[in-house]
């Protein structure tokens, strides 16, 4: 990892207001939520539940990880991957009581690929680093790409509004536009935190489909939290609809246009974009929420519909294809040298993170700025963060989540530790 002396922890604002919960896991507070309404006892958790941020536990734990750091350059430089450091981090996240987890550390040529705990709990499979598994989030930059890639063929440009692709769609529409939706300043209410979307999957139809105008039209009836551009605010809303003005902009799918413009010419040949199909194609690890089932026994989340995160949160793939993608995007094989830039033009969450156009920014306390993205959904926690030159690069991921931000600042610590580990490309 590049290192130009102790990282710099940014502060939120005195008069700034802390971020809502994560949005990717608010399907699974709805769940609780629900359970507590109907009389039912609160489901058993593997961890204690605390209605937190993922932005505010990030920082966190770079104040944590800081305290305990080295400073830059008080060690000698390794010359590999310390590869049994990296196993013990995933090793340690299964001793907290996941069922299994992966993980994939890069230095330049070098790769070192590593699985702990269980795949499947039931009949007992083994975690392997090889398996498939639901991103979350980090689908947000793939679509992100896709939209830049347009503004770089003339076919959209940033400042254009919602109402300019997706007429009478949105309310105040002119006045949004598509950077605002990138980079979550639109002010629109996050659609997955009314409690209609979990209704069907609560009933015990997982396979249930949401179609993404409706996602919308649920969001657009909750009162915006700013106007356009006045703050941020996480919102998958956006992202669905940035898929919508893809699909507009290209008379294709996003479907489509993922696999021509990024998926076939990186060859990754294990990740792809399910729409309505709740099933994982192909090898791939199970995702639970620890003591949910009958009996405290885990409750499996794998075939839960894709279909309520779409774009913005729907696609699944492995640790090497998502760190094939980051290096692939920030050595600017994806995008022209502009755009890249304007990816990573970012604003301050409030919270120690910066927020680009699909892509985030944390600076940590060994020194150096890592990019990438962090994945929440039922199921499934995982980052991917890279150094800004993709030469140094940490994916984890665990088959497990609950709803609370918990998942994101356990995974967010291994992988800062790991990042940390990497010996220094600059030596």
């Amino acid at each position: 990892m590049r290192r130009s002396g102790q990282g710099r922890l940014p502060q939120p604002a005195s008069n700034t207001p802390p971020p809502p919960p994560a949005a990717d896991n608010a399907l699974l507070e709805r769940w609780h939520a629900a359970r507590a309404h109907h009389g039912e006892p609160p489901a058993a958790k593997g961890r204690p539940h605390r209605r937190v941020s993922v932005l505010a536990m990030a920082l966190a734990a770079l104040l944590l990880l800081a305290a305990a750091a080295p400073a830059a350059g008080s060690q000698a430089p390794r010359a590999k991957l310390p590869r049994g450091e990296l196993q013990q981090l995933l090793d340690g996240l299964v001793a907290t009581g996941q069922p299994g987890a992966i993980g994939l550390a890069r230095h330049g040529e070098e790769t070192w690929r590593g699985a702990s705990g269980l795949a499947i709990v039931d009949p007992e499979q083994p975690m392997r680093p090889g398996l498939r598994y639901k991103i979350g989030s980090i689908t947000k930059t793939f679509t992100a790409t896709v939209v830049l890639q347009l503004v770089g063929e003339h076919k959209l440009r940033l400042g254009d509004s919602v109402e300019r692709w997706l007429p009478g769609l949105v309310p105040n529409g002119d006045h949004i536009t598509i950077r605002q939706l990138l980079q979550h300043t639109s002010g629109l209410f996050t659609y997955d935190e009314d409690p209609r979307i979990a209704e069907p999957y609560l009933q015990g139809d997982l396979d249930f489909v949401w179609r993404p105008r409706q996602l919308v039209a649920i969001a657009t009836e909750h009162p915006p939290l700013f106007p356009p551009g006045t703050g941020w605010s996480y919102s998958n809303t956006g992202y669905v609809l940035l898929g919508l003005i893809i699909r507009a902009a290209t008379d294709s799918s996003v479907q489509q246009q993922l696999q021509t413009r990024i998926l076939r010419p990186l060859g990754l040949r294990h990740t792809s974009f399910p729409v309505t199909n709740p099933h994982i194609v192909g090898p791939h690890a199970h995702g639970y929420q620890l003591g949910a089932g009958p009996g405290g026994t885990p409750l499996d989340f794998t075939g839960l519909s894709p279909s309520w995160a779409w774009a913005t949160g729907n696609m699944v793939s492995t640790v090497d294809d998502v760190a094939r993608f980051y290096r692939a995007l920030l050595r600017g094989r994806l995008l022209p040298p502009r755009l890249l830039r304007a990816m990573q033009t970012t604003v301050d969450t409030g919270s120690g993170l910066q927020y680009g156009l699909g892509l985030a920014s944390i600076e940590l306390p060994c020194g150096g700025t890592v990019w990438g993205h962090e994945g929440g959904l039922p199921g499934y926690e995982n980052w991917a963060l890279a150094s800004s030159d993709g030469e140094d690069q940490v994916v984890m991921m665990v088959n497990a989540g609950d709803g609370s931000s918990d998942y994101a600042q356990l995974v967010l610590d291994p992988v800062f530790r790991a990042l940390c580990a990497i010996p220094s490309t600059s030596s």
